[in-house]
């Protein structure tokens, strides 16, 4: 088990990141995502409520060019189910549970983003709540060592998470050029403290440079409601 603040204190750049896990008092399932820039585009970004859910807007409307893969809805929620994701395939999880689909064959038609060299990760991740249980699952869709020709498809399945852990994966190993994809297996990290002190701890983690907007929710699972909180380097 590492711990997150040091983990993000000692990586300048690990680009978009999710973690789920459960409290440490074993009641509640935490979610949180964040993302990073070193662009203009991608800094030019604030997290702002959508419904149960969140999505990504220009904070300057007059600075955004293309809009095609720094806007979409990380963040949204279907029944009892929570979908995070780095990307619009959160809509893709969504209209996949709709239609039956589990959340690895709802991400089958899906593959890293179009932005080579770097071919960036999709990462995408579900809370999921059943009669007082909570699991989770994670993906990572990433390009064959930066070869396109090959997408390589992981899914990972957590059953009923122990207090006080969690996972963590994000897209880049660290700052590169072109930027290398994640590897291995999501992080086990430990999950401390209560929402506002989960959240100041990520936030202060996180490179200040580059860091842009950051969403935290602590879910009580017996009961399905919910804390949030949203913090945005553009204010």
């Amino acid at each position: 088990m590492v711990q997150l603040d040091q983990e993000l204190k000692n990586n300048a750049y690990p680009g978009r990141g999710i973690v789920i896990g459960r409290s440490a008092d074993g009641e509640k399932a935490v979610i949180a995502y964040f993302i990073m820039g070193r662009s203009v585009n991608s800094r030019n970004r604030i997290f702002v409520t959508e419904g149960e859910g969140i999505r990504t807007e220009a904070f300057d409307p007059s600075k955004l060019v293309d809009p095609s893969l720094v806007i979409y809805a990380p963040v949204r929620v279907h029944g009892s189910d929570t979908i995070v994701t780095n990307g619009d395939q959160t809509d893709t999880v969504y209209k996949g549970l709709e239609n039956g689909l589990t959340f690895e064959e709802a991400l089958r038609c899906r593959e890293y983003e179009p932005d080579g060299p770097n071919y960036t990760p999709r990462i995408s991740g579900l809370a999921r709540f059943r009669e007082g249980r909570f699991d989770f699952f994670m993906s990572i869709l990433k390009s064959n060592d930066g070869d396109p020709s090959c997408c390589c498809r992981y899914t990972f399945d957590y059953d009923d998470p122990a207090p006080g852990e969690g996972r963590f994966l994000h897209t880049y190993m660290h700052d590169g050029e072109p930027l290398p994809s994640f590897e291995g297996e999501p992080k086990k990290v430990a999950i401390e403290g209560d929402i506002d002190s989960f959240s100041g701890m990520l936030w202060e983690s996180l490179n200040g440079e580059n860091k842009v907007s950051l969403f935290v929710r602590f879910i009580d699972i017996a009961s399905g409601t919910y804390e949030t909180r949203i913090l945005n380097k553009n204010q």
